[in-house]
């Protein structure tokens, strides 16, 4: 035996020691010293499978002193292990209770791959590929840590302070590092993870420091723990992640509505002063005077005036929007204050439109050199064009229902403006008669070819930005906590272990593809799963495989699913305090807000309680 060769056993034996002394020590168990001796009367072996397999293997002899007694231990412990679905070859009793140390290492390194790193596939390749994909995502920030495999890539110990700093950067300075020392880099993360994360030091820094080819077999062992303890730790971010969320959400609402009240309030103030203005103005009956006027009358509409019908378009959007927004999430819908609704809006316009009128009639009476074939020709197709916008904005308000719907009726209402357009160009053609004739006013319509154009251009935008809008909250309410990022992370993940590329995954390929992505289930559990895709769509095509993941990763923000990240937090109290949500992370802001929306309820404690279950119910229809 070279010595490369003798150096990777000695350390495979003293790693796997220890990882099944882990194991027996969480029974109660004394640890073994020596996998030859310990293991050599079964005894040890039948211990570790009902500790593994969370199962009693029946009576065995507790103190063999015959051969034919441990070789009845030893088979029954090898009988276990194949009866779980792992493969032993070239192994039988004798090979254990007379110490062969190659093939005892093999069997314990099968072990390791179907108790530690779930669900292999034959030879443990997929679940060694995926073990591996995992670390390079989690590394792959780290401009010094290049993880190509389980041997040399862990030698300077950064890629392991890599996997911590990645989920728990307050355990490690990672920045402060200094990069040449990897025996203190490598005894820093071995001491943090057994300290703070619960994970045995399996291996010694000579191991990975001084090796020039460190066992593979040993490392992986090392890093599966890594693997556990950080899914683990994801889980339990899960619910602090949610009520976050939910708070966000109904702040960004809070938000909104206080923008659109604001904004309605100043618009009506304005409306009602120029009308007011207007009523108090006298003519002094010159020429000079009514053309002043109307020179001022023409830059309120082109300044003044176009700034409020864009306003009254932007709060009219906004309002749509919240209340898109609060039915996509099932939330009570928003009634504005008295006198702040959008009918409110559209009666105080409709009032300054008849003001406008008389007005321009005012101020059109000082004015009689004007033609009227010309003028009522104009004012007919103007005041029908602007009469036929107004229905298309109305339709455009008035859209609502599932946002398929709403999608379908914006795409409607958006045929119209072709004919607009054509309408408009029409209305222009009308106009350049009335320049060259020098008409200067019209009393049948107060509105000329730059605002109808300028109108006509916000009615496209709003619509653009309608089913934008829309598009949104579909991808929203769909992918609500998935990112282009991580769909693009699952497709790769998928044509990864899409090994024939026949674009579907047999059952041990998508379990290896679900524990890159540090998500494991049982054996009972993935069985149902997959027969269940198998049922659904024939096999795990790609479209099963991103609805799997959707429905497990997806935060729903529904009443369940919030009652439950409350009571998570809380602890199962009925009622959550500050401390509750600081110690969950949340931030300081949602802190903030879940303080001041949730009501205060008597705990009987010294810190004051909020009504959880109390504000759901509120702000939920």
């Amino acid at each position: 035996m070279d010595s490369l060769e003798a150096r990777s056993r000695d350390v495979q034996e003293r790693t796997f020691c220890k990882w099944l002394n882990t194991r027996l020590e969480s029974a109660g168990y004394p640890q073994m010293t020596s996998l030859v001796k310990d293991l050599s009367d079964g005894v040890r072996l039948i211990q570790l499978m009902e500790i593994m397999g969370d199962t009693s293997l029946g009576r065995y002899n507790k103190n063999p002193r015959m051969r034919v007694q441990k070789a009845e231990n030893v088979t029954k412990a090898l009988d276990f292990i194949q009866s779980r679905g792992v493969r032993l070859t070239n192994i039988g009793p004798e090979d254990i209770i007379d110490g062969n140390l190659k093939l005892i290492l093999g069997m314990i390194w099968t072990l390791i791959l179907r108790f530690t790193i779930a669900d292999i596939s034959e030879e443990g390749l997929s679940a060694k590929e995926g073990l591996l994909l995992w670390c390079q995502r989690k590394t792959q920030p780290y401009k010094e840590v290049n993880v190509q495999d389980f041997s040399t890539s862990w030698s300077d110990g950064l890629a392991l302070c890599a996997l911590i700093h990645c989920h728990r950067p307050d355990l490690i300075d990672y920045d402060k590092l200094d990069k040449s020392d990897r025996y203190r880099n490598t005894q820093l993360a071995f001491d943090v993870a057994a300290e703070h994360l619960g994970i045995p030091q399996l291996l010694e820094v000579a191991d990975l420091c001084d090796s020039a080819r460190p066992d593979e077999r040993s490392v992986m062992t090392y890093i599966a723990s890594f693997f556990h303890a950080f899914s683990s730790m994801d889980q339990a971010e899960t619910v602090s992640r949610r009520v976050e969320k939910f708070a966000e959400l109904m702040q960004s609402v809070w938000l909104s509505k206080n923008d659109y009240e604001r904004r309605v309030r100043a618009l009506l103030s304005s409306v009602l002063e120029i009308q007011a203005l207007w009523s108090a103005i006298k003519f002094t009956g010159t020429y000079s005077d009514a053309k002043e006027h109307a020179a001022n009358f023409q830059k309120y509409k082109q300044t003044t005036k176009r700034n409020w019908v864009t306003e009254k378009q932007d709060v009219t959007t906004l309002f749509g929007n919240v209340q898109t927004k609060l039915r996509t999430y099932g939330l009570r819908e928003y009634v504005p204050p008295l006198g702040l609704a959008l009918a409110d809006l559209d009666a105080a316009w409709n009032a300054l439109l008849e003001s406008e009128a008389r007005r321009f009639r005012a101020i059109n009476a000082q004015i009689r050199e004007i033609k009227e074939d010309l003028r009522k020709k104009f004012a007919n197709v103007a005041n029908d064009f602007e009469r036929r916008l107004r229905v298309i904005s109305s339709e455009l308000a008035a859209i609502e229902g599932p946002l398929e719907e709403q999608q379908d009726q914006v795409k409607q209402v958006r045929t119209s403006i072709p004919e607009m357009t054509d309408m408009l160009r029409v209305v222009e053609a009308i106009d350049e008669e009335c320049q060259a004739a020098n008409v200067e006013e019209n009393d049948y319509t107060v509105f000329t070819v730059q605002d109808l154009a300028f109108e006509l251009e916000l009615v496209v935008q709003s619509i653009s930005k309608k089913i934008a809008f829309i598009d949104n909250q579909i991808v929203s309410r769909n992918m609500t906590n998935l990112t282009p990022a991580q769909l693009e992370q699952f497709e790769s993940t998928f044509r990864y272990f899409d090994k024939d590329e026949s674009n579907t995954l047999e059952q041990s390929e998508m379990t290896a593809a679900l524990a890159s992505l540090g998500i494991v289930y049982s054996d009972e559990d993935m069985d149902i799963i997959y027969d269940q895709l198998v049922q659904d769509y024939g096999a795990v095509v790609f479209e099963a495989f991103i609805n799997l993941l959707v429905d497990i990763m997806e935060d729903q923000t529904s009443p369940a699913q919030l009652r439950e990240s409350f009571r998570g937090i809380a602890a199962d109290k009925p009622f959550v305090t500050e401390l509750d949500l600081r110690v969950a992370h949340l931030p300081q802001n949602a802190i903030d807000y879940l303080r001041e929306a949730m009501p205060l309820i008597e705990n009987g404690e010294g810190e004051p309680g909020f009504d959880y279950e109390a504000w759901i119910d509120d702000v939920f229809a």
